[in-house]
């Protein structure tokens, strides 16, 4: 079985998230093509967007939030993700459980005692107004009836577990700061999710799989398991094993492929890119070797915004008064601090409609 190193497996996932060379393609389409993208901190996606397509204009991105072809919802590991609308009506139902599951893993304590699927019908009753609340609201509204756990536990299982939700604009708009307001997901779209495949096969599972690995892969189960959360997969990889195609990294893991995927030359060039809080290129693996240095690996758990040098995270950086700030993680060579300087000076321009192109490069951190 062939052997994929690190930068094999660099050069690979670079290809796969448009970060090799920005993609020619409608943002609709990027969107889908990534299975989303991580968006609890609503700016960021677009910072993930302009990093991987050409041309990108965010305001692209908003008009598909508002004409209702992608949404902000709980999803993936019950964080919010930014996911086109076929997808959310897809994929949902499928993570029914695992979004119930973890937000107990929190409030177990709390939410003894209470039925979950009481407390969910009482939950859609009061959003059967079609009125949109925030979590507190909801909460409140159902407070008298379950005083115990508090707003928070009643809250999150409500809203990010038991009624399958989508966070309203102007949430998530550019440049708009917003608080979050929720509606049923199946109400905002005029359609009802996809139900569970009645005769115990898992069609949504092997897209899941298939979807996955067009956009991440090489990849072992653990890494698919980590991006969306979902631990019910391996029957969903054993149906598909006779279409994938397997490898092996350096500790010996089985990595599956899909067979026609790109797996560049490992001396590949790799541009600088500069990611956004959170992105799922780097948490969409459980190993995650092939883009960070574990001595680094608590950045993006941290939220920070980093910048990949040679298609590995090299720096982190962040804005202050139109400026970008990048902190190398080592001291840069010549070539790479030109090259983290420009796309630097890119950026600042993106982020401040080409009022400011100032970029600085503060001393390494090491």
């Amino acid at each position: 079985m062939t052997v994929l190193d690190n930068r094999a497996l660099n050069r690979a996932t670079l290809a796969r998230q448009l970060l090799l060379e920005r993609a020619d393609v409608p943002v609709l389409d990027a969107v889908a093509h990534l299975g989303g993208l991580q968006a609890q901190e609503p700016q960021e996606p677009f910072v993930g967007l302009w990093s991987r397509v050409r041309a990108f204009d965010p305001a692209v991105l908003s008009d598909l939030l508002t004409g209702r072809s992608v949404v902000r919802t709980h999803l993936m590991r019950r964080t919010v993700h930014l996911v086109t609308a076929d997808d959310a009506l897809a994929w949902r139902a499928r993570h029914d459980a695992m979004l119930r599951q973890r937000v107990l893993g929190t409030y177990r304590r709390e939410l003894d005692g209470v039925d979950l699927e009481e407390l969910a019908a009482a939950g859609r009753a009061v959003m059967a107004d079609g009125e949109p609340r925030s979590m507190t609201e909801l909460a409140r509204a159902l407070a008298e009836r379950w005083p115990a756990p508090g707003s928070r536990p009643l809250g999150e299982m409500l809203i990010a577990a038991l009624i399958p939700m989508v966070q309203l604009p102007p949430r998530g708009l550019w440049r708009t700061r917003a608080g979050v307001r929720n509606v049923p997901l199946s109400s905002w779209l005029g359609r009802e999710i996809d139900p569970p495949s009645p005769d115990g096969a898992d069609p949504v599972g092997q897209a899941l799989v298939r979807r996955y690995l067009a956009a991440f892969g090489p990849a072992a189960s653990a890494d698919l398991r980590a991006w969306c959360g979902l631990a019910g997969l391996p029957a969903a990889v054993t149906a598909l094993r006779e279409e994938l195609v397997t490898f092996r990294d350096e500790r010996g893991r089985e990595l599956l492929d899909l067979p026609g995927a790109p797996r560049p030359d490992p001396g590949t060039p790799a541009p600088v890119r500069f990611l956004p809080a959170f992105d799922n290129v780097i948490l969409g693996y459980h190993d995650r070797g092939r883009i960070i240095d574990d001595a680094h690996r608590g950045l993006s758990v941290a939220g920070a915004r980093v910048v990949l040098v040679d298609g590995r995270v090299a720096a982190t950086w962040s804005v202050e008064a139109g400026t970008v700030i990048v902190t190398p993680l080592y001291r840069f060579a010549r070539a790479d601090r030109t090259a983290v300087a420009e796309q630097g000076q890119a950026l600042a321009s993106f982020l401040s409609d080409d009022d400011s192109d100032r970029v600085r490069i503060a001393a390494s951190s090491d």
